[in-house]
């Protein structure tokens, strides 16, 4: 797995609990570094966190095959606020092909509640 030091996961306190071609769990804390200035998480930080755990999943499917995996299109959907605690997302793959990665996501809270909703395509391209 790519080095994670002096990214935007450091920033956001986003942690990959686990990592593997098929599934990818990532963890982020509703903190002042991830909340509105109303308070709740913010739909912005959300959307990272779904990125960063679709993006690992395609890395890990390409990183043998002089490829990477960058994002070209993602689609949240915000259905429940939050404002403290920490929430999870799980990324599953749609559909893994040679130049093209389909991801879906799951972002929910301690409790198991949907927070939000994520769809991510990624591009496969070559690395020179």
């Amino acid at each position: 797995m790519p080095d994670l030091k002096n990214t935007l996961l450091r920033t956001l306190g986003i942690e990959v609990l686990s990592a593997q071609p098929d599934c990818v769990v990532a963890t982020m804390p509703v903190d002042e570094r991830t909340v509105q200035p109303v308070g709740l998480l913010h739909g912005g930080a959300s959307a990272a966190l779904i990125e960063t755990a679709c993006s690992i999943g395609a890395t890990l499917n390409v990183l043998n095959h002089g490829s990477h995996a960058v994002g070209v299109e993602i689609n949240v959907n915000h259905l429940k606020g939050k404002r403290e605690g920490m929430v999870t997302c799980e990324a599953l793959p749609v559909r893994i092909g040679k130049r093209l990665h389909v991801w879906n996501a799951e972002v929910k809270d301690e409790e198991g509640n949907l927070i939000a909703i994520g769809r991510m395509t990624l591009m496969i391209v070559s690395k020179d």
